[in-house]
Parts: structure tokens; sequence; C-alpha cells
């Protein structure tokens, strides 16, 4: 097929079409990366995983406490690309209750995997931009590491208005994903701060820049926890953004 071709059926595409096509790319994605990379490569028992992992808690803990909403004690908790369950499980030792626990995920194996784990959580496989719940449902609403998978300008945008559509109004939303890309994965894509406000308008957006850059955590941390810890408190070496969103009270 010629270019000018290709570029004929590029734009005989409509925007939903072209969201479908995003939607499908980043299953197959999930799927590719779960082929061929080992089981345990973003797990928790790899020492730097763990270390980044550990952090991201303390960080989290720290900004819910500042927005009142540590301990998750009676709150409704959402997470978006909640995969096998793990931060809804983190979101348990916060104080949360397995039946206020919601998630939704577009692999079907990973939510059954979750589920296992939360029979009493409301968790489902379906598509971030038709969230299956009401308005203003929860309390809080998180996502990790969702939107830099996400290439379609179109879709993250819906998702996000989604986002702030499930939340009550004063509640937050916990962000947190990549600031830069991965030049080595050409299947993500960094979010930077501009971007983040844009995504959430009429929000209040307070970020912070987190975690020890992955590639210089895996050569510290199992020289030297100590030694990563100072580094990373370094700013420039941190690639993550933590975000708090509050949704207005009116």
């Amino acid at each position: 097929m010629n270019d000018a071709r290709r570029h004929g059926e590029a734009s005989s595409l409509g925007i939903t079409d072209q969201e479908a096509i995003e939607i499908s790319r980043i299953i197959s994605e999930y799927k590719r990366r779960e082929r061929e990379l080992p089981p345990d490569y973003y797990g928790w028992q790899r020492p730097a995983n763990l270390f980044s992992h550990l952090s991201t808690v303390a960080a989290c803990v720290r900004e819910l406490t500042r927005a009142k909403l540590f301990p998750l004690t009676g709150l409704r908790v959402l997470d978006v690309g909640c995969g096998r369950g793990s931060w809804l499980l983190e979101f348990c030792q916060w104080g949360a209750f397995p039946e206020d626990l919601a998630g939704i995920d577009l692999d079907d194996n990973r939510v059954a995997e979750a589920r296992r784990y939360l029979p009493t959580a409301d968790l489902r496989v379906g598509d971030a931009r038709h969230l299956p719940w009401p308005d203003a449902r929860f309390d809080l609403v998180t996502q990790f590491t969702v939107f830099t998978s996400i290439l379609h300008q179109g879709v993250k945008r819906k998702i996000a208005s989604e986002m702030r559509r499930v939340l009550k109004p004063g509640g937050v939303i916990l962000w947190y994903d990549f600031r830069y890309d991965n030049p080595r994965n050409p299947h993500v894509r960094g979010i930077g701060a501009r971007e983040i406000r844009s995504l959430f308008p009429g929000c209040t957006v307070r970020l912070r820049r987190v975690t020890l850059a992955p590639p210089i955590a895996r050569r510290l941390v199992p020289f030297s926890w100590t030694v990563a810890y100072l580094v990373e408190k370094l700013p420039l070496l941190r690639t993550h953004y933590l975000g708090v969103i509050y949704k207005s009270s009116t």
C-alpha cells in the first residue's frame, strides 16, 4: 500500500474509530509485555522495584494526609487501570474497606486475578473512557502509570473527564506517572505538568517530582539503599510526577 493511500484511509477514520484503534493497540502492547518480559520484571521482589514502590507509598501517604484523606477508612476509592489489584490491596493497608474499593482494567485476566484477592471489591473489565459508575460516586480516584501508555490525545481527555465525573465535589484524584519519554520504548509517552493541568480543567493541581530514575535505581539499590535514597533527593533525577488533583466543591 502506498503512502498516499495510507494517508487517505487514516484521514477517513472518525474520531471514535481512531480511539478504538488506540484501545486495541494498548491491549496488544500489554499482551506483548506479558509474552516477552520476565514475570517478575515489574515485581516488588526485585530490589530496585521495591525501593521505588516504598518511596512512592511514602509520598502518596504524605500527600493524602495533607489532603485530609488518610487513612482511607470509610472512603470510596476507584483505581483506573487496576491490573491485578496491587494498589487496591495497598489501599486496604491504608485503612480502606474492600467493599468500598472499585477498579477497572482492559485485561480480563488481570481483573480475574484481582477478584481472587478482593472478592468483595467492585472490579470491572472495561474501557475507562466509559466508566460504569454514577456521577460523584468516589472520594478518591487514582491512576498509576496508565496515561503514559496512551498515545491518542482524545482517549486521554475522555478518561480524564470520566475520572472527574465519578469524583465527588471536593474529592481528589491521585496521579502517578512518568514525566519523560522512554527512548527505549516507543509505546509510552511522558506527560509534563502543562499537559496534566490541561487534562483536568477547573481543578486545582499540585505536582511534585518523585521516584529515582529506574536505570539509576537498578544500579544503586543492590549496592546501597542509603546511597539510592540520598541520590533520589536530587529533583533532576526523579522521573515521575505525583499529583494531587482537587475537584471543585461547587
